[in-house]
């Protein structure tokens, strides 16, 4: 997979599976865009790019403002002319059945899960159907494929982001645009470790083994797993894939 000369924009790539998406992309020569709300958060990114010899650039970005993100990626083109690939990976996390969502979670939700990613798509296909293609890929989740305990607003996000992946999918397919989505299960990020000392203190090592267990496979995946599999799909190697949702799960959507 050979990005040289090719520009990738990545939402909330400050850390985790964001991250590792942005390094691995920039491995294979691409230049990555790095969007994260925590301005250090993504200059720690990208330095960490350049320390690996590969070649980023950091931008302040919540994916909540549509202002925000107009302005960032304006700013990766023209500093870098076009956008060939996005990867939608900002995201919010949230707990709990609908009784126990109020409006402003669901709305907390909706902001960053389902209009970040609407944010992202609209700020840059104009850019791709001028360029004559490029690639988007959307961080869903299981949850948009199947039914998880106490997930309700997050599943409500993540079944928008795989229908919004289609509809982009047939729309723009004739604008030499491929959009397709992952669907991971539970990946161990920072998120996975603070969600433990905050609700499980003491008990850490007892419910991860639990939420490893989850998958069939006996594990959680990893960021650098996610980020493998992101960069095939935006490569050419994938060029006869689009409109399509790949569980990177551990078994959990076909062995459960």
């Amino acid at each position: 997979m050979d990005y040289t000369g090719k520009t990738v924009v990545v939402t909330g790539a400050g850390s985790g599976i964001g991250r590792a998406i942005a390094e691995r992309f920039a491995s294979h020569g691409a230049h990555a865009a790095v969007l994260d709300i925590d301005p250090d958060a993504a200059r720690e990114t990208a330095g960490r790019i350049g320390e690996q010899g590969g070649r980023a650039s950091a931008h302040a970005c919540d994916v909540a403002d549509v202002v925000a993100v107009e302005r960032a990626v304006e700013g990766v083109v023209a500093d870098r002319g076009r956008v060939d690939a996005l990867v939608n990976n900002a995201g919010v996390a949230s707990i709990g059945r609908l009784t126990e969502t109020d409006g402003d979670e669901l709305d907390r939700v909706y902001r960053v899960n389902v209009k970040g990613v609407y944010h992202g798509m609209r700020a840059v296909i104009p850019h791709m159907v001028g360029a004559g293609g490029g690639v988007i890929l959307n961080l869903a989740s299981i949850a948009s494929l199947i039914g998880i305990k106490d997930r309700f607003a997050y599943s409500m996000s993540k079944g928008a982001v795989l229908t919004m992946t289609y509809s982009v999918a047939i729309d723009y397919i004739h604008d030499g645009i491929r959009c397709n989505c992952i669907c991971p299960a539970r990946i161990h990020t920072p998120f996975v470790d603070g969600y433990l000392k905050k609700h499980h203190a003491g008990h850490e090592h007892e419910v991860f083994d639990t939420l490893s267990r989850y998958q069939p496979i006996g594990r959680m995946g990893t960021p650098e797993e996610v980020a493998a599999l992101a960069a095939f799909l935006c490569s050419d190697d994938a060029a006869f894939i689009t409109g399509s949702a790949y569980p990177l799960d551990g078994g959990v959507t076909t062995l459960i």
